[in-house]
């Protein structure tokens, strides 16, 4: 694929290296030119200084063969004004931006941009691994919430699929120490086994008998 990168900051950098090591055509762009300096020895692809959002710049990055375009300099600005002339000037089907300030959620949204938002990434990860040592609701779709819970030692031994209930409770991810998996309709439930289980908003008190108190 040909792939422009907008920012060659540490995630840029990094991007734009494995894309690279992928065996993709991929041009950085920068208005910073030291910052090529932090593209790994492995990229073999083409540096521009100037801006992102520059059209002759664009150009000559070659962004009327372009597959895919990323946008991901730290500043919201600039990814919003590079991803809309890539997209409605150039028309590139395929473009992903960066969301530096969660508080921009929702002008990204607005603009209909398909956004990464690392702050929001870092966040959930670190909530995941804070809380899944005991009983706590992730999220809510509708009528369907997401617990996370290490279950009661009561059932160890007995199968995964126990806990479903078709149509109301569904476990669908089991970590087990730094192993985390999809069961099986085999899987049995070991000692500190954590769950992660959808179930209907209705049927919370069902499955709250499985959570170790």
């Amino acid at each position: 694929m040909n792939i422009i990168v907008v920012g060659c900051g540490r995630v840029g950098a990094q991007l734009a290296t494995m894309l690279s090591e992928q065996g993709n055509n991929v041009t950085v762009i920068d208005k910073n030119e030291d910052a090529f300096s932090q593209l790994g020895g492995t990229f073999n692809g083409v540096t521009i200084k100037g801006l992102g959002f520059d059209e002759d710049i664009l150009l000559t990055a070659g962004i009327e063969d372009c597959d895919y375009f990323c946008a991901v300099t730290d500043l919201d600005n600039t990814n919003v004004m590079a991803t809309q002339v890539a997209t409605y000037i150039f028309g590139v089907e395929n473009v992903v931006t960066r969301l530096y300030n969660p508080e921009r959620t929702a002008t990204y949204e607005r603009l209909e941009l398909d956004y990464v938002c690392g702050t929001n990434l870092v966040a959930e990860a670190i909530f995941d691994k804070v809380v899944s040592s005991k009983e706590t609701h992730i999220k809510s779709f509708g009528d369907v919430e997401i617990f996370v819970f290490k279950v009661a030692d009561r059932f160890i031994g007995t199968l995964v699929r126990s806990i479903e209930v078709e149509g109301k409770v569904l476990p669908s991810v089991v970590r087990r120490g730094n192993h985390t998996f999809i069961p099986t309709h085999e899987s049995t439930l070991e000692k500190g086994d954590i769950l992660r289980v959808a179930v209907s908003a209705d049927s919370v008190r069902k499955l709250k008998k499985y959570m170790e108190d």
